[in-house]
């Protein structure tokens, strides 16, 4: 089964280094590589996420996201973002902006003789309100998780207190908001206020939407409509699978907003960028998403899904601090993957202590004699 799950992410690797050499000889092929190792270290608990939502779609729209879905991640996350952001931001067309990428200033300069900003200039500069649409997004995705009431709690003695506060109507919308406008008031750079505003609350507008779209098409075997939001969705095909995969599109775009600016840390080159975060990162970050499926992993290690979401909230924060101040990418991989092997840790510990109490399983939280297919 690893072999078979992991087996085009390690050819897509050694294609995509070996590309990397012929382009730019021994130092891009490092490169690449250190990109590729950063961005799975950055999404593992995205892969946790991925998983949780991926096991509820039909087979059908789970391929689709496999396949266009890694296009989209790849192509568009990777290579057409951030061209887009230096579109945008310079007014040149998309061919001057990749050529502007292609040919940065001598001695990594930040801008050309002309007066004219590096591509990496023009990516930084931009980094408060792309941290602020994705910060606010993921809050809101772990505001969600934490705020409902669960069957199994990780960390009780704070889960239970916020499940009970949680019942407040709208109490994430409202925590959100306000974090959203201390951070422009204290963290935002000199004249980005109302930016960093207006990028946070489309993030939020972003989460409630394809939220609720995919709540409208959530419809239990008895017709009423399900309160769990998309990661709570029966095998969904149609409608139900269609927004399914829009809310996984919208969700891995947010996780990688940190690897591709992180990313400028190594290098501005687009094409190394694309190799490593998306050739290599991006496919192993979705093998990894298989094998969490396939496996029954989170089935089995009950407390997975807690700690992804508690490193979701972290990078959020993480993000929505970043605005104002430099945040290293080690300190953000190493909270996701601490997170992530403490739930860990503490799932096998629960197991050990509690051989004949069966976790809760898929099927207990979506029991299959009670499963229908969503046709919408």
């Amino acid at each position: 089964m690893v072999l078979r799950i992991f087996g085009a992410s390690f050819a897509v690797t050694v294609v995509a280094l070996v590309v990397a050499f012929l382009y730019g000889g021994p130092q891009a092929l490092l490169l690449a590589a250190i990109l590729g190792v950063l961005e799975v270290s950055l999404s593992f608990d995205n892969a946790v996420i991925n998983a949780t939502v991926l096991r509820r779609m039909s087979e059908f729209w789970q391929k689709i996201f496999l396949t266009i879905g890694i296009l989209i991640a790849v192509f568009g996350m990777r290579l057409v973002f951030p061209l887009l952001i230096v579109w945008v931001a310079s007014g040149l067309g998309p061919v001057a902006a990749l050529d502007l990428a292609l040919n940065p200033p001598a001695d990594g300069a930040a801008y050309f003789p002309d007066g004219r900003a590096s591509y990496e200039t023009l990516i930084t500069d931009a980094h408060p309100q792309i941290a602020s649409f994705g910060g606010m997004f993921l809050l809101m995705l772990f505001l969600g998780f934490i705020f409902e009431e669960k069957d199994i709690t990780w960390l009780s003695w704070i889960e239970r207190p916020l499940e009970r506060i949680g019942k407040l109507d709208q109490l994430s919308v409202v925590v959100a908001s306000g974090l959203l406008v201390l951070t422009a008031l204290l963290l935002a750079p000199e004249g980005k206020s109302s930016t960093v505003m207006i990028a946070g609350t489309l993030g939020m507008i972003t989460y409630i939407l394809v939220n609720g779209l995919g709540e409208l098409f959530n419809v239990d075997e008895e017709g009423e409509e399900s309160s769990g939001g998309p990661s709570d969705l029966a095998k969904a095909t149609g409608k139900a699978g269609f927004f399914l995969f829009l809310y996984l599109e919208v969700l891995d775009a947010s996780f990688s907003f940190d690897g591709v600016i992180g990313a400028f840390a190594v290098t501005s080159d687009p094409i190394i960028i694309a190799l490593g975060l998306g050739f290599i990162g991006a496919m192993f970050v979705r093998s990894i998403t298989v094998y969490l499926v396939r496996k029954g992993t989170l089935a089995e290690y009950v407390f997975l899904e807690h700690g992804a979401h508690w490193a979701i909230g972290a990078l959020a924060l993480i993000l929505l601090y970043s605005i104002g101040h430099h945040v290293s990418e080690i300190v953000t991989g190493l909270t996701g993957v601490f997170l992530i092997l403490a739930a860990l840790i503490t799932s096998i510990i629960r197991n050990k202590n509690n051989p004949d109490d069966e976790a809760t399983t898929d099927s207990d939280e979506d029991p299959q004699p009670e499963t229908v297919t969503v046709n919408a």
